[in-house]
């Protein structure tokens, strides 16, 4: 008897883990970034980004409503949370201004040019000029913070003494525009002429740091009150 009713029990559903809830997001995310540096933002389907995640044709929209918010899940994933890294550590640094400069900071920089990360920066000058809701996300969330960050760096080096006050404060973008010729150079010219990309931005560093390095005290400056 218990034997038949047993039988004749349906058998559980399936539950369906919180983990793949958790996952799907982001194999989608992953898949959107394949799709976009492949295809572009006007070429990249979320069809084919399901495709590419192997999910259902509809799962993509129930986590990314346009291809603007998948788009700006990306950016979140590749880019922000890579950037925080370095933001924290220039927070954070117990090293001189110089010595971060020259150190991590640079290292950052190096490492742009030839990482995938490059290709958010070749599609948003390629296609950014007619979707400004990228550019506006990609400014809001990664370049104007990194531009505080940046000048809170030098306004450390001016207080503790390293640096003398130069424009530089006011124009942080010269600590890193160098890293756009390196992109641009690899996607159009590398193939006619090798740049050392690494020693691009090294030298520029170089040349920066010199030119707002304050002059050493002579012995006994600053003793006296």
């Amino acid at each position: 008897m218990a034997e038949a009713k047993s039988a004749g029990r349906k058998p559980p559903k399936p539950k369906v883990r919180r983990r793949d809830k958790d996952v799907r997001p982001q194999q989608i995310v992953a898949a959107a970034f394949e799709e976009f540096a492949e295809k572009g933002f006007a070429g990249a389907r979320l069809e084919d980004v399901a495709a590419r995640a192997k999910v259902s044709k509809g799962l993509p929209y129930l986590y990314f409503k346009t291809k603007v918010e998948l788009f700006k899940a990306v950016i979140r994933s590749v880019i922000t949370s890579h950037f925080e890294v370095i933001r924290q550590r220039m927070e954070t640094t117990e090293l001189s201004t110089e010595d971060f400069l020259k150190g991590p900071f640079l290292t950052f920089l190096q490492e742009l040019p030839s990482s995938r990360r490059a290709f958010i920066v070749r599609l948003l000058i390629s296609e950014g000029y007619k979707h400004p809701e990228l550019t506006q996300f990609y400014y809001e969330n990664v370049i104007s913070r990194g531009l505080e960050t940046m000048k809170r760096l030098i306004d450390r080096g001016i207080e503790r003494g390293e640096f003398k006050p130069t424009p530089l404060r006011d124009y942080p973008q010269l600590l890193v525009a160098p890293v756009l010729m390196a992109i641009l150079w690899r996607s159009l010219f590398e193939r006619h002429y090798h740049l050392d990309t690494d020693k691009l931005l090294a030298t520029n560093i170089d040349l920066l740091v010199e030119a707002v390095k304050a002059p050493p005290r002579r012995s006994g400056e600053g003793d006296q009150r």
